[in-house]
């Protein structure tokens, strides 16, 4: 019997920056098998924030207005947003992925000191897009990436007064610190951006 995500978050403390591949939702998982939750995540970036590289991939809007973990090194988005197509059957603008990501990735990673065998944090909404980003920076050669798989916001309820609400874990539901002031240097700009 697997152990609910809940549970997981419950018993942290059980492992050592780690959780157990098994234990990990199938579209949350990645093909480097580095799990935390955000308490996990927290705990390592508190421990060892200068060789430890802590990215959030959301797009700029998320960012802007729902919030950033504090101590974050950077913002640079997985995917980005076309703001001149909506599609309407899926009720959302649509998104491709950011065809600087790796690069950008790289290129923090040299202004921290550091190399692609370093520890690498990705953090999303709730633990999915993280997963694909993952996958892309193990097949660039990035040996050592870890996916906050509860997210920022966490997964949704599904069931009670909360179904559908993002109240179950992550980064703000486990009172972690945040902010919604990012810092220049904490930004990631298209070429040519100002």
């Amino acid at each position: 019997m697997k152990t609910p995500l809940a549970c997981l978050l419950l018993c942290f403390s059980c492992s050592t920056f780690a959780i157990d591949a098994a234990e990990v939702p199938a579209d949350k998982r990645t093909t480097l098998d580095r799990y935390l939750t955000s308490v996990e995540a927290h705990r390592m970036l508190s421990e060892r924030a200068t060789d430890v590289l802590f990215l959030d991939v959301r797009t700029q809007a998320e960012v802007s207005y729902v919030g950033v973990p504090s101590g974050l090194d950077a913002n640079i988005p997985f995917m980005l947003v076309d703001f001149d197509h909506f599609d309407a059957k899926s009720r959302r603008f649509t998104l491709h992925r950011n065809p600087a990501f790796v690069q950008a990735v790289t290129e923090r990673l040299k202004e921290k000191g550091l190399d692609r065998n370093a520890d690498v944090v990705l953090i999303c909404r709730s633990g999915d897009r993280t997963a694909r980003a993952v996958n892309v920076l193990a097949a660039a050669g990035f040996t050592r990436v870890w996916t906050v798989i509860d997210g920022f916001e966490g997964d949704t309820a599904a069931d009670g007064a909360a179904r559908g609400k993002r109240v179950v874990n992550g980064w703000k539901n486990a009172g972690l610190p945040w902010t919604y002031a990012l810092d220049a240097s904490q930004v990631w700009l298209p070429a040519g951006a100002q």
